[in-house]
């Protein structure tokens, strides 16, 4: 059975929503302005101290001095740290100086070329993902093979997708934030039907 991590909490109501439908993951985006979910390190903190102890909460970065994903690991607020910028192996390799937490990294899928550089990463998820900006469109499934290491599918998934992309693809785990969202908020009842869908698939 495939996991689900729900990306993008930034309120208190984002933390009740998933306490109540239990995903496996959910995801902060730390301090990047960029992004209107974005949260501070503080922030990060207290929205994970309500946070049920069963969903392991990850941060999300992109191109952060490595020191911020590593103090928000080390001291116990984020269970795992998910790299979505230009960060290299090298980065990883500083990162893991700090603290030997999983590390996810996440790379956008635009043709089969890009399925190597995937492959070559020594994170310990690897994470695929649409390379258009948040269109809310999937890219094209056909392009990746059979991958025995665990990966997350992103991009473009919503409960409309989420039975088809878990049979054709066979992800380890999914990855939602903003088909779950309702005027840019999230919504309790898409993600409970998203959790609930996910669930359901046996393959």
């Amino acid at each position: 059975m495939a996991k689900i991590k729900i990306c993008g909490l930034r309120s208190r109501e984002d933390i009740e929503a998933v306490n109540k439908a239990k995903p496996d993951y959910c995801g902060f985006v730390i301090e990047f302005p960029g992004s209107f979910r974005s949260v501070t390190r503080q922030q990060a903190r207290e929205l994970v101290s309500g946070l049920h102890k069963e969903i392991l909460p990850v941060g999300v970065f992109v191109n952060a001095p490595v020191e911020l994903p590593a103090a928000l690991l080390e001291e116990g607020t984020l269970a795992m740290a998910q790299l979505h910028g230009q960060e290299d192996e090298e980065y990883m390799a500083r990162l893991r100086e700090y603290t030997q937490k999983p590390v996810i990294q996440a790379f956008s899928i635009k043709e089969k070329a890009d399925i190597h550089r995937v492959l070559a990463s020594s994170a310990d998820y690897i994470l695929l993902d649409q390379g258009g900006g948040g269109t809310g469109t999937p890219f094209d499934w056909s392009l990746v093979p059979e991958i025995t290491r665990p990966f997350f599918l992103a991009g473009g998934l919503g409960p409309h997708n989420l039975v088809q992309a878990i049979c054709q693809v066979n992800p380890w785990a999914v990855d939602l934030s903003s088909s779950l969202e309702t005027n840019r908020k999230k919504d309790l009842d898409k993600i409970q039907e998203a959790v609930s869908i996910v669930r359901s698939v046996r393959y």
